[in-house]
């Protein structure tokens, strides 16, 4: 009776669902909208990044250039430019001057190491060598003699590294290493690939290190490319995930994620030994010492037997050369006086300029690397002990009064502590 007294009251609560209804589906379709166009940019900024770091082809187009026209020669180029026998494959570039691949070379496999821009001196905030296309393999120059040529590296390595050693003895290993074909003799183009990898920290350390364990062998260079040996665990530890994955995990539970991933316990002791022999290596060694200023997990690798290998040492410099480069530096505050992210002078605020002295010693850095990634898992008969010699060397400072004497306690108790744990295990 309602419905015949009033016709229209039953009609307008389905009008107004209808219209509730198309404004939810118009509510729905925007937050789908905003999501789908969220996420395109996303994606497009994220294959920007991809296609900036990873440049093979114009790295390889880049070289092979130089070699076709004469300009470089080296013992990777004929496999690389003309018996294409040396390939890229996955890339493992973190910046786009410096780039990085899983490399294939016949039956062998190898990292490829390129860059994009030309090397010039290092500077805060930036890496260690940008380069200019203008000036690249422009040295050494025609009619240069052999004789000539080694006064310029002797004179390059006296600038770097001081008088520090047999600088002779370490020219005529860069002249045996230039002879990419092993005629006797350094042709021009090999020996302007030769200068140009010279100006790259990282290569003149492996060459002063190459007898070491820790260090990658190099496998062959062209140009200021060169390929090293294959390291299987390109990280300390953690887990490779696809990058649209790695944006909805936040920071914190992603660094917990990572060590759960990690070797067992022995072997992680294994591989920090290697860590704290590579420490050794570096600190006052036949050419001076070297400081780590990028002490990160995704610098350092191992292989299948738990050694430890460094996978980039960009950043591990000469002392002497870093503190050429410091010592008129401008600043205002310590926070100027940091390069890379570990190496840290002070700011003398009556003269406005960094000292030269870094503050925290390669062992400290080191320490503070391994401490969470040692304790977690380690057997309780150690623990204590083992925490106290990483809190110890931590809080190490080079401008400790009998700092040596302190580093080389702390070093020694640390690795006597942690083979003594693991020597009798088979898992190490």
């Amino acid at each position: 009776m309602a419905r015949r007294l009033f016709p229209g009251a039953w009609l307008r609560k389905p009008h107004y669902v209808q219209v509730r209804f198309s404004y939810m589906r118009m509510k729905y379709l925007f937050i789908s909208w905003l999501v789908v166009f969220i996420g395109s940019w996303v994606m497009y900024v994220q294959y920007s990044t991809y296609t900036e770091l990873c440049r093979g082809h114009d790295c390889r187009k880049i070289i092979c250039d130089k070699y076709k026209t004469g300009v470089i020669d080296g013992s990777a180029c004929s496999s690389l430019c003309a018996k294409e026998t040396l390939y890229f494959g996955k890339c493992l570039s973190t910046k786009p001057n410096n780039q990085m691949y899983l490399g294939i070379w016949g039956n062998l496999q190898g990292v490829i190491k390129c860059q994009m821009e030309a090397a010039a001196q290092l500077d805060f905030g930036t890496d260690p060598e940008p380069r200019k296309e203008i000036v690249l393999f422009d040295k050494p120059t025609r009619g240069t003699t052999v004789e000539k040529f080694k006064e310029m590296v002797y004179g390059l390595f006296k600038a770097k590294l001081g008088e520090q050693g047999n600088l002779s003895e370490l020219v005529n290993l860069i002249l045996s290493f230039a002879d990419g074909n092993k005629d006797g003799r350094v042709s021009l183009p090999e020996a302007k690939s030769a200068w140009a990898l010279l100006q790259l920290d990282e290569f003149l350390l492996m060459v002063i290190l190459q007898d070491k364990e820790h260090t990658p062998k190099l496998m062959g260079f062209c140009g200021d490319l060169y390929v090293t040996e294959r390291v299987e665990y390109t990280s300390l530890y953690g887990i490779s995930l696809p990058w649209i994955i790695e944006l909805f995990i936040p920071v914190g539970f992603r660094r917990s994620m990572d060590q759960w991933f990690t070797p067992s316990w022995p072997r992680k002791a294994k591989i920090a030994i290697g860590l704290l022999e590579f420490v050794e290596d570096i600190f006052h060694g036949p050419y001076g010492n070297f400081l780590m200023c990028d002490t990160s997990a995704k610098n350092l690798g191992y292989n299948d037997k738990y050694d430890l290998k460094m996978m980039d040492m960009r950043k591990v410099v000469p002392e002497m050369n870093l503190k050429e480069i410091i010592k008129d530096r401008q600043c205002e505050s310590d926070l100027d006086c940091v390069y890379g992210t570990d190496c840290r002078t002070l700011c003398d605020q009556s003269k406005m300029k960094c000292t030269t002295e870094v503050i925290q010693p390669n062992l400290a850095k080191a320490c503070q690397l391994l401490k969470d990634y040692l304790l977690r898992g380690a057997p309780s008969d150690i623990h204590e002990e083992l925490e106290k010699q990483l809190y110890l060397c931590i809080a190490l400072k080079v401008t400790a009064s009998q700092m040596e004497m302190e580093h080389s306690l702390i070093l020694n108790n640390l690795k006597t502590l942690l083979w003594k744990k693991i020597s009798h295990i088979n898992d190490s």
